[in-house]
């Protein structure tokens, strides 16, 4: 199998999946009602949301540029903004692809150097490098995630610990068996022994070698942050986007708490009454249970969002599964939307751009 075919299946089995689990969230909707609660939700929670969204991007682009710095110095703030935003947009259609294209990107704008020893010109950032600045944002992010949920849990354990301890740890768990257990230790042992191989031989066959360098440039990426001169800056950084990530919870709490339960059914009247008891406690329960549908790898979130969210809705606070829906899919398509817009804005950006 090339590696075109193969990657037309993976993408391709990404989006049936995703189309799959949107059907299963979906599948019970009264569209009727779904549609009357959008219109009568407050929509100017929903724009603050989108506010805090381009918070969240543009404070990712500052972080970035921090571990960026040590190995390029003239890296610009609009370069990572704008690779950040391009990124997310062709994540929409295509999982992780944006990660590398926001990489290839920063390094067409890097600076060039000659090699002092083959005397030819390479950029300061080059792919490899920014590929493992990359890892290092991706990594931080899910410590960053497993730290909260830890520290949440052991407070909130009695309200929330069931919903994470039955279908979070529980699924994943259920889905595991000796078969997959042992096909990933081989993987790990082969990955092992690869790695193994080139940095033993590299020095006896080119393409071997072309592989240790490459891995030496991620490696050199992922360690650039211990080279941050801020590095204060870079974690106040990341706790200022989880706190974007929390607010854009909040609001979209704000917003279907306001809906108008004249302009709905009898059902989601009474689920709005009962919402609106909820507090900021909830709004930071909602948006971890959103954060872990990233470890579904289906495009822009779309399905697992919906389903993971809604079924927290409905598990910890007994509402409707539909009505869950309505607070994940404006909290979803929200920042989609969003996504997209700065991604095209950066777009057209760019093509400006002399640098």
């Amino acid at each position: 199998m090339n590696k075109k075919v193969g990657n037309i299946l993976k993408y391709g089995l990404s989006i049936l999946l995703a189309v799959a689990l949107l059907y299963f969230a979906f599948r019970k909707v009264d569209w009727t009602d779904f549609w009357a609660a959008l219109k009568a939700c407050s929509w100017e929670f929903v724009l603050l949301s989108v506010v805090f969204g381009f918070f969240g991007f543009f404070l990712r682009a500052l972080r970035w540029r921090e571990v960026l710095l040590p190995i390029d110095p003239t890296t610009k703030t609009l370069s990572c903004f704008n690779g950040i935003n391009i990124g997310y947009a062709v994540n929409m259609v295509l999982p992780r692809v944006g990660e590398v294209l926001r990489c290839t990107y920063i390094t067409a704008h890097s600076k060039k150097v000659k090699d002092p020893k083959t005397g030819e010109e390479t950029r300061l950032a080059s792919f490899e490098k920014a590929l493992g600045t990359a890892f290092l944002e991706r990594s931080v992010d899910v410590i960053m995630l497993l730290v909260l949920l830890i520290v949440f849990l052991f407070f909130t354990w009695d309200k929330y610990g069931g919903f994470f301890a039955e279908k979070i740890f529980g699924a994943a768990a259920g889905s595991l068996s000796f078969g997959k257990v042992a096909t990933i230790v081989l993987i790990l042992l082969a990955l092992a022994a690869s790695a193994w191989t080139v940095f033993r031989f590299a020095g006896r066959w080119k393409p071997l070698k072309a592989v240790k360098e490459f891995c030496k440039g991620l490696w050199q990426g992922f360690v650039s942050c211990l080279r941050m001169k801020r590095a204060w800056w870079f974690f106040l950084i990341t706790i200022l986007i989880w706190v974007c990530y929390w607010m854009m919870s909040v609001t979209i709490l704000w917003a279907v708490q306001g809906i108008d339960t004249t302009a709905v059914s009898a059902d989601l009247a009474s689920a709005v009454t009962t919402v609106r008891s909820l507090n900021l406690v909830d709004a930071f329960f909602l948006m971890l249970a959103g954060a872990l549908s990233s470890i579904v790898p289906v495009p822009g979130g779309f399905g697992a969002f919906h389903f993971i969210v809604a079924g927290a809705v409905s598990y910890v606070y007994g509402l409707p599964f539909e009505f869950g829906i309505i607070f994940a899919t404006l909290s979803h398509e929200s920042q989609e939307l969003n996504q997209l817009i700065w991604g095209g804005i950066s777009f057209v950006i760019e093509q400006f751009r002399k640098d």
